[in-house]
């Protein structure tokens, strides 16, 4: 009966998610950049940074370029197209790297305490002490600047963020009945971590990720913007950059890269706010 109720509970939840504006519109963004990244290489299956027509082509002008030509004469639909394969890349590569290190620094810290969370909070701040676009910079500096590697670089200088939430979450748990009976058992430090711990920490990672999926995107595009992105691959933030110096007389360079950036940040934030409210405990009781 209980089960039966928590299902119906859940159910009802999700029927008010998929009732709500904000989940709409962030979903069907965010599936409108998916449809790009899955398209790209068929309805444009030459390399994006081709040169394929006179430069400077307004979009309008040449049925064949809808969106127009930049100074060197790449398509810049193709640009756009193939830009939504890099960054979504670089979220989802940068948000795994970030998960595993924090959740693994921060379980240990949390579930064991004592000189085991002193050292892992101690190289957490330490890591805190630097900007972590600016460790960002400095890593791609040091290393080849290609997709995987600054999404690598973004994770490593995201982790302290889940690692900080996983400890508390877990110094909240630990002490439950549930880990004490698991304990009791004689269940291992590492089943209970991955069998007890973590299933209770879902609600909040998910939205988490979320936001640090759109902070990493935009990492990327700044680092595209400043010329630290991946001289091989397109990206949004690389276009950006090359369209600002011609924005006085062809400002749709920088501006329909820069749209579909905002628009993609925008449906991981919308998505983000939605699934706080409904997976967030606090939030649903406040709402209470």
């Amino acid at each position: 009966m209980r089960a039966l109720t928590l299902s119906l509970s859940g159910l009802i939840q999700w029927r008010g998610f998929f009732r709500s504006l904000e989940a709409w519109v962030g979903g069907l963004l965010l599936a409108s950049v998916l449809l790009m990244a899955l398209l790209a290489g068929t309805l444009y299956p030459g390399d994006p940074l081709e040169m394929v027509a006179q430069p400077f082509l307004w979009p309008g002008d040449d049925p064949q370029f809808p969106l127009g030509t930049d100074s060197l004469g790449r398509d810049v639909a193709a640009g756009i197209f193939h830009g939504a394969r890099v960054s979504l890349q670089i979220g989802v590569i940068a948000v795994m790297v970030s998960l595993v290190l924090g959740l693994i620094a921060g379980a240990s810290a949390g579930y064991f305490g004592g000189k085991t969370d002193r050292i892992i909070t101690r190289i957490s701040e330490l890591f805190q002490t630097f900007p972590a676009f600016l460790l960002v910079v400095v890593l791609v500096a040091i290393g080849q600047p290609s997709v995987n590697y600054i999404a690598g670089a973004i994770g490593v200088a995201s982790w302290p963020m889940i690692a900080r939430l996983v400890r508390a979450e877990c110094r909240l748990l630990r002490h439950q009945e549930f880990i004490l009976a698991a304990q009791t058992l004689g269940y291992g430090p590492v089943r209970i971590l991955f069998r007890e711990l973590l299933p209770n920490l879902l609600p909040t990672l998910i939205v988490t990720l979320s936001v640090m999926m759109a902070s990493a995107i935009l990492t990327e595009s700044s680092l595209g913007f400043l010329g630290f992105s991946d001289p091989n691959r397109i990206s949004w933030g690389g276009m950006i950059g090359d369209g600002r110096q011609s924005l006085q007389n062809a400002w749709y360079l920088a501006v329909l890269p820069g749209s579909a950036l905002a628009a993609t940040i925008l449906a991981l934030n919308l998505l983000g706010d939605v699934l706080n409210d409904r997976l967030n405990p606090r939030r649903q009781g406040a709402a209470k």
